[in-house]
């Protein structure tokens, strides 16, 4: 039980009207009688608190959260009391959720139902649990503040933000030259399978014509082709301690997780197989799988994956994935580079380049290249400056090294590696390098 507002002041005033006994002892009866009443009022709205029901409380929540994505939790109270009083609300939500309108104070109705809602943001992924709800409720008097901690289990589960990267799906299709920065000019109608059979159209190369059903049909037919399908991509994701970093609200792994749920959407609709393995932390794989129903499959397997503090094994990973993918594919190694991976990198992907080919893919932090736009105004600014340009030659210089031994490289910001990663991807399959 905790003392209100009202019966603080009460007693406060009760306090200084002391002064007066003290100075005028004919008056002490009246201050013993005004606090005998007090405290009788006190005790009595104590009694009458403990003797009305607690409310039943429910919690309810969406099906999933995602990532960022402000959503709306409601907690439903049924008053069983005749008699409406306050009451003070604070749901013991997760450390993961950053939560607005809490606490809450409301007067439910008597022998009625109150929804009260409250915005939640989830900052991290994996599952979230709610352990309970703490009550505080008005006693009848307002002399009182009756505390309880009901215990209220639930668990929801939140998702990487795949809304965050969506609105690239559609230019990630057929519409997505000028937008994505691709410039290719192939004419309609070429690429590696055959698709189907149509009449000539002007333009159409010669070698596209198919003579015996033009002669059968008495008139001009094209053969049409359509990009290589049923390949397989493979996605191989670091999971080290340098995925960790954060250069903005998302750390460098959930911008991972972004760009592989969005290219596993492409891919599955361009009718490839994608598969997934994650190293150095947590040990996760997915045989690949054509269909679009995958990305339901990867978004309930990956979502409560987090990066650890263990150093990248790139040999053990290129190990591993020979012995689990026989099938040729192309390999999307996300992982974050520095000048000195080169000594352990260079042997994995030569390993995984006698069977497969490899993209791998680098983070860049952000934070470097706002350091080279500061102004420099004193010598120790004047030497991170030089330090920042020397680490990003030795990058560059690892980066230009993996090229040269015939790897397909992106280094990019993270906020930049969906797009990238999808060009790259379109790219591959549009010169069948694969």
């Amino acid at each position: 039980m905790i003392p209100s507002r009202w019966l603080l002041i009460s007693m406060a005033l009760l306090l200084l009207a002391g002064l007066g006994p003290a100075l005028q002892p004919l008056l002490i009866p009246y201050w013993w009688a005004g606090l005998a009443v007090l405290v009788l009022i006190s005790l009595v709205d104590l009694g009458l608190s403990w003797r009305q029901p607690l409310p039943a409380i429910s919690r309810h929540l969406p099906g999933s959260l995602a990532l960022g994505v402000p959503a709306i939790i409601k907690l439903r109270l049924q008053h069983g009391d005749k008699r409406s009083r306050r009451v003070l609300i604070y749901d013991l939500h997760p450390p993961s959720l950053q939560v607005e309108n809490l606490p809450v104070i409301t007067t439910p109705a008597a022998d009625g139902y109150t929804e009260i809602h409250y915005h939640a943001r989830p900052l991290e992924r994996g599952e979230a649990w709610f352990t309970g709800v703490h009550l505080r409720l008005q006693s009848p008097l307002r002399c009182w503040w009756r505390q309880r901690l009901l215990p209220l289990q639930s668990q929801v589960r939140i998702y990487p933000n795949f809304a965050a990267v969506a609105k690239y799906t559609l230019l990630a299709a057929d519409q997505r030259l000028n937008q994505m920065g691709i410039r290719r000019h192939r004419r309609r109608g070429e690429g590696q399978d055959f698709h189907q059979l149509r009449e000539y159209r002007q333009g159409d190369p010669l070698r596209q014509i198919d003579w015996k059903a033009s002669a059968r049909l008495r008139k001009l037919i094209s053969r049409e082709y359509q990009e290589e399908r049923d390949q397989e991509i493979i996605f191989l994701l670091d999971c080290g301690h340098r995925m960790l970093a954060r250069d903005d609200e998302l750390s460098h792994f959930d911008h991972s997780l972004n760009a592989v749920l969005l290219l596993a959407y492409v891919a599955l609709r361009q009718g490839d197989g994608v598969g997934f393995g994650s190293f150095s932390g947590q040990h996760r794989w997915l045989q690949p799988i054509k269909g679009i129903g995958m990305i339901n499959h990867l978004f309930n397997s990956l979502y409560d994956l987090q990066p650890s503090t263990q150093v990248p094994d790139y040999a053990t990973a290129a190990t591993q994935l020979l012995l689990r993918q026989k099938k040729r594919a192309l390999v999307v190694l996300i992982t974050s580079l520095r000048d000195e991976d080169n000594a352990d990198l260079l042997p994995a992907i030569r390993l995984l380049q006698q069977r497969h080919l490899v993209l791998v893919a680098s983070m860049q932090e952000q934070a470097l290249s706002e350091e080279l736009d500061k102004p420099i105004t004193d010598f120790e600014q004047a030497l991170r400056h030089a330090a920042t340009r020397d680490y990003l030659q030795s990058r560059t210089q690892a980066v230009d090294a993996l090229q040269a031994s015939g790897v397909i490289c992106l280094d990019v910001i993270p906020r930049d590696l969906s797009v990238a990663l999808v060009n790259q991807y379109l790219d591959i399959k549009a010169t069948a390098r694969l």
